[in-house]
């Protein structure tokens, strides 16, 4: 009976741990929600507002290059962008990397054509990273022309679905 008691506290417990783990990886905001504005130097030093880009659709897209699913979505993030970019979509991307030479290196390989690259290089402790709550990448943000938070970690084929509406 007493061992019964500590199997059922251990499962309790371990559940718990697996739930705040899982809690913990979520980023802050959810969709529905009003994405915060933020500035962030790009990649050719010129400083930009969320804000700026306000009437247009917004995917914010936390990656980084040595992040092996990253690099296999950013293709697939690319054609979007040739598809949708003169129908009001852009793509914001933020790094989170170590090497400046290898963020630089991956944009180009992955063609990611888009104008809006930015980088933090100080693992998951920047203040956009910090401020989006991001501890896993990759991770997107879709942000409607009105800057609502449409969806949050969707597949190319889902941020497509949503683009088409």
């Amino acid at each position: 009976m007493k061992s019964g008691f500590l199997r059922l506290g251990l499962a309790l417990l371990l559940a718990l741990g697996a739930f705040l783990f899982y809690q913990y990886r979520q980023p802050r905001f959810v969709a529905g929600e009003t994405a915060p504005d933020f500035s962030a130097t790009l990649a050719n030093g010129e400083t930009f507002r969320l804000s700026d880009l306000k009437g247009r659709y917004v995917l914010l897209q936390f990656w980084g290059s040595w992040c092996g699913p990253c690099r296999a979505e950013n293709p697939h993030l690319a054609e979007l962008y040739r598809k949708y970019h003169n129908a009001g979509f852009e793509i914001v991307s933020i790094a989170i990397e170590q090497n400046s030479r290898n963020w630089q290196r991956a944009i180009e390989t992955d063609g990611m054509a888009w104008k809006y690259h930015a980088a933090e290089f100080s693992q998951f402790n920047g203040p956009l990273a910090r401020l989006f709550n991001i501890r896993s990448i990759p991770t997107t943000f879709l942000i409607s022309p009105e800057g609502v938070i449409m969806g949050v970690r969707l597949s190319p084929e889902m941020i497509e679905k949503m683009l088409r509406r």
